[in-house]
């Protein structure tokens, strides 16, 4: 990235829109948009969109931009710029995703895996600034992370590091989509802690939950147990605590095996707020070595809702350091 530009463009990529905006070095976000991802209709199409959304916010600012950095799911290589089966978009094995897009705007182009791009996000611009080594958890559908170390982002032999939410908790649990069974990701994810609690509601579970739906099951939603909570529900209250506990089982295996200490919780889910990251640091500090059970810290994402397009693009002005 030129010394002299000012902005960059972050690219986050999902199964239903990709998220694009113009951000400052200083990490504000300038301009956004958005356009559908189309995934049904295969990748190239999906190129398509993500080039579409690039122009929608390029306008004024393209003789100041210095680079694009995209967040994608599934397995990438930063190194070669390539995505291979992301979840979610149908008929994609390999994508080399960096070349088409700076074939496409002569831009220098950094493609990242949507967590890792979340963590290099926090690193840069938000709760980790401050951190030399921590682990990042996304809490959302699915259950990522990402690793950093010594303000590195570690990828692992095949870029697929910090895979956290497929962790085992319980080694006869849950059966995963990643085919596995038992993942932490079975048991905290959207779907399927909407699946556990959906069923303790049809088992006759008495809760605020089923007023606010209006006993219409099929609009539960975590901000629907949420706002029970809120309103002192005691059966909510215990599947938020619930779900800090099968955090951190996973996040104290972690914490051990790598001797990283420090946690930043992102994602719609960590929308819970105090009650989760309470759960999770009273059962964290249960589970960890017992001299590192005071060093631990948990604390929540900065970027919040910008943490998509924030993220991939501080990925542009952490490949110049």
């Amino acid at each position: 990235m030129a010394k002299n530009k000012k902005f960059v463009i972050g690219v986050d990529l999902g199964g239903t829109s990709i998220k694009v905006g113009v951000v400052s070095k200083e990490g504000k976000l300038i301009k956004k948009g958005f356009v559908d991802t189309l995934a049904h209709q295969g990748p190239k199409v999906v190129v398509s969109q993500i080039k579409k959304g690039i122009r929608l916010v390029l306008g004024d600012y393209e003789k100041e931009i210095g680079g694009i950095g995209i967040g994608a799911p599934g397995v990438v290589s930063m190194e070669n710029g390539t995505v291979e089966n992301p979840p979610n978009l149908p008929g994609w094995k390999k994508v080399y995703l960096s070349k088409v897009i700076e074939d496409e705007f002569c831009l220098k182009t950094v493609v990242e895996n949507d967590a890792n791009s979340a963590a290099v996000g926090e690193m840069v611009f938000g709760a980790g600034k401050n951190f030399t080594d921590f682990i990042m958890v996304t809490l959302g559908t699915g259950v990522g992370g990402g690793i950093i170390v010594n303000r590195k982002l570690y990828h692992g032999m095949q870029g697929a590091a910090g895979e956290l939410g497929h962790t085992t908790i319980d080694f006869n649990g849950n059966k995963c989509n990643c085919g596995s069974y038992g993942c932490v990701e079975t048991y905290v994810g959207n779907g399927y802690l909407v699946e556990r609690v959906h069923k303790q509601l049809e088992g006759g579970q008495t809760t605020k939950i089923n007023d606010l739906l209006d006993n219409n099951l099929n609009n539960l939603t975590p901000k629907i147990i949420n706002d029970a909570a809120l309103l002192g529900d005691e059966f909510a209250k215990s599947v938020i605590a619930e779900t800090g506990k099968y955090l951190a089982y996973a996040l104290a295996s972690s914490i051990n095996l790598l001797d990283i200490h420090n946690v930043i919780i992102g994602g719609g889910v960590a929308g819970f707020g105090a009650p989760l990251f309470e759960s999770v640091r009273k059962t964290v500090k249960e589970r960890v070595l017992s001299p590192l059970a005071p060093k631990v810290k948990v604390v929540p994402a900065k970027l919040k809702n910008e943490a998509g397009i924030k993220g991939a693009s501080s990925l542009v002005f952490y490949s110049e350091k």
